[in-house]
């Protein structure tokens, strides 16, 4: 046997070695996936300042000033102002989108356009009771109905607003609901009505991109919602109790109550507790695309260290087998062939889709390898059988990325599979010796008398 630098264990660790290297280009490769999710976010961006982002909607709110005399010390009296937040009794929503693709460059985002008819009522004994359980005196001739909407950009028309039958218009308002949706308000003297209910009907138009969420405003809200988009994702704290989803679109129903959230009817807008529960109360959908290109490159990053190293074992084994002699210089190359594979599955991937990038991708760097290894290993089989051996390890990999459900069994399967496969190929290989043989039990170790 050789000296130990010359060994077969040497080798193998120096193989190992190399394949932990080709971690550099493979973590580089990963930060430029990244980079492009960064301005495909960007162009997203863009297109949303235009048309408007993801949307948050709440239907209407009665907002009443209220002012209150607090003691500050000896003799001491200020005016404390705030705003009394009321929820109506019931709302009714129902929503029509029409959905389309906009581009910006190269990249493009699912957009909406939604008609929404929403009805409700602020309930008398309400009105009536609040003032009274409050100690602040109420401005009730000051009071608005403030209609909660995640991005004003995406209001497009309101065609029908009449309150308790009387037709109103919007305003414009610097108010926010949880300090961080914006409203439009509409006068409303709580003092001339002494007290009776607030019906309210409400039509208009509301543009988005990518998702439209609800906030449960009501007491007991009821929410109808359709769209020609066939991938929904329902999000948020509640699932709709009826859907149907098929190649045409979705419809979906939500039925929300009080007894469903941590928020009650009313709240004084200084109490931020309560921002981040109506914040966590939100429901809705989002456009889901299901062959977006970076998460699936992503994915395929992630196997990238296992398929180089399945390579380079491939390539030890002709090495053992064959008697043959590959330059570790020579395992780079392969492995810088092999991590080409995912910067071309990017860049193809963003023009011509992911199926057919990760087939031209895969159909290249197995040209190149198979290739590489007939002048290699000088003999044709032997490149032709390594070139069928990646290929079919770039189909077990797509099928992994496409079964997202099952990507961690069919992987442990066919990791366990290559493990047993290569202790069958090497089960006669003699490690001390260097030399494939006829395997012999190891000698017995005899105690000294």
């Amino acid at each position: 046997m050789g000296s130990w630098m010359g060994s077969w264990t040497a080798r193998v660790l120096g193989i190992g070695l190399l394949a932990l290297l080709m971690l550099l280009p493979l973590l580089k490769v990963q930060s430029l996936v990244e980079e492009r999710q960064g301005m495909r976010q960007s162009a997203v961006d863009q297109i949303a300042q235009g048309w408007g982002g993801e949307q948050v909607l709440g239907g209407l709110v009665l907002a009443v000033p209220t002012r209150q005399r607090v003691s500050t010390g000896p003799n001491e009296v200020r005016e404390q102002q705030d705003t009394a937040l009321i929820l109506p009794d019931t709302a009714t929503m129902d929503v029509a989108m029409t959905v389309d693709k906009r581009r910006y460059g190269i990249y493009e985002a699912p957009v909406f356009a939604s008609t929404v008819q929403l009805r409700g009522r602020f309930r008398a004994a309400d009105l009536q009771q609040y003032p009274r359980m409050d100690e602040a005196t109420w401005q009730g001739d000051k009071a608005e109905l403030r209609l909660v909407v995640g991005d004003l950009r995406g209001l497009q028309e309101v065609t029908e607003l009449l309150v308790n039958g009387k037709p109103q218009q919007f305003s414009s308002s610097a108010a926010t609901f949880g300090g961080q949706w914006s409203t439009v308000t509409v006068p409303l003297d709580l003092d001339a009505l002494n007290g009776q209910a607030i019906d309210f009907v409400l039509s208009f138009r509301l543009a988005g991109t990518q998702s439209l969420k609800l906030l449960p405003l009501a007491r007991t809200m009821d929410v109808k919602m359709r769209a020609p988009w066939p991938d929904p994702s329902f999000v948020g704290a509640a699932l709709p109790v009826e859907r149907q989803v098929d190649a045409h679109g979705f419809s979906a129903r939500w039925h929300m109550l009080d007894l469903n959230r941590s928020y009650g009817q009313s709240w004084r807008a200084s109490d931020v507790r309560v921002d981040g529960s109506v914040k966590d109360s939100a429901f809705g959908v989002a456009l889901f695309q299901p062959v977006d290109v970076y998460q699936r490159n992503v994915r395929a990053g992630k196997y990238g260290l296992l398929f180089i190293t399945m390579t380079f074992v491939a390539f030890f084994l002709f090495e053992v087998l064959k008697r043959l002699r590959v330059h570790p210089v020579q395992y780079l190359l392969v492995g810088a062939a092999l991590t080409t594979f995912y910067v071309l599955l990017l860049a193809l991937s963003e023009q011509i889709g992911f199926a057919c990038a990760y087939a031209l991708a895969a159909a290249s760097v197995v040209l190149i390898v198979g290739g590489y290894a007939m002048a290699v290993l000088r003999a044709r089989r032997a490149g032709q059988l390594l070139g069928g051996t990646l290929a079919l390890v770039y189909a077990m990999l797509y099928i992994v990325l496409a079964a997202e459900e099952y990507a961690l069994l069919i992987g442990a399967v066919v990791l366990t599979v290559t493990i047993a496969l290569l202790m069958y190929l090497t089960r006669r290989f003699d490690w001390y010796a260097g030399v494939p043989g006829a395997g012999s039990p190891a000698p017995a170790i005899m105690e000294q008398p």
